[in-house]
């Protein structure tokens, strides 16, 4: 379905250039605690620079690839994921094959086994790299940026929006504008209905960390569900 409104309004404009624009490189994983394995999607693996198969994705080789400042803060993330259950959910970097810095916000959820308890956790690596705006660009013109300007100002539950994810996950504004496009795209659902089921769920959130950002990883990997189904909306 396609919700670009054909009206011409500003609802309508915001919208066509979500469809249009592609905010992150997204690919899924999964992680199982009992047994330590790691399952990357094509996209994870071409993050890292490996063609899809190519190696097996263990703790070890992601924590190699893990940039030098960060890699004791991941370490100790997936030792918490394993002990306590959370969700691994971060935002760091890592070097691909090629040295390359990428900058990643890891959104994951729990994965509960037949009685309940968390067995693994599973979601998104998004790649928030700068490296990415060069790609974009050749997909939807050099008008990008000035788009961006224009949709985001004229929605103010799209800033509020934005602001909940840069507070959430201490990313700048561009990125937190790519990663609600990104979950337009993910659910086909307007980019502002998006925005305003994020800010109506922040009542929903509890207490600071961890399960602050462990709940509200949650809430954003499963937006859809709470938005209607009306085929006009």
């Amino acid at each position: 379905m396609n919700h670009t409104d054909l009206s011409g309004n500003a609802d309508g404009d915001e919208q066509h250039f979500a469809d249009a624009y592609r905010p992150v490189g997204a690919g899924r994983f999964s992680f199982w605690f009992d047994t330590g394995r790691w399952e990357w999607s094509p996209e994870v693996y071409r993050m890292h620079g490996y063609a899809p198969g190519e190696v097996e994705p263990t703790t070890e080789l992601l924590l190699s690839h893990k940039h030098p400042d960060d890699r004791d803060v991941v370490a100790g993330l997936i030792t918490r994921t394993i002990t306590e259950g959370h969700p691994f959910s971060s935002r760091h970097r890592f070097l691909d094959t090629s040295g390359e810095v990428h900058t990643v916000m890891v959104v994951a959820d729990r994965v509960l086994g037949d009685d309940g308890e968390p067995v693994g956790t599973s979601g998104y690596y998004l790649d928030l790299s700068d490296a990415l705006e060069a790609a974009a660009d050749e997909v939807t013109g050099q008008a990008v940026n000035a788009a961006v300007s224009e949709v985001v100002s004229a929605r103010a539950v799209i800033e509020q929006a934005k602001g909940v994810l840069m507070r959430m996950y201490r990313i700048n504004a561009n990125q937190a504008f790519k990663v609600l496009v990104w979950r337009s795209q993910e659910t086909n659902i307007k980019l502002r209905d998006i925005a305003a089921q994020i800010i109506a769920d922040l009542d929903q959130v509890p207490a600071p960390p961890p399960a602050t950002i462990a709940a509200f990883d949650h809430l954003l990997l499963t937006v859809e569900e709470r938005i209607g189904t009306d085929p006009s909306q």
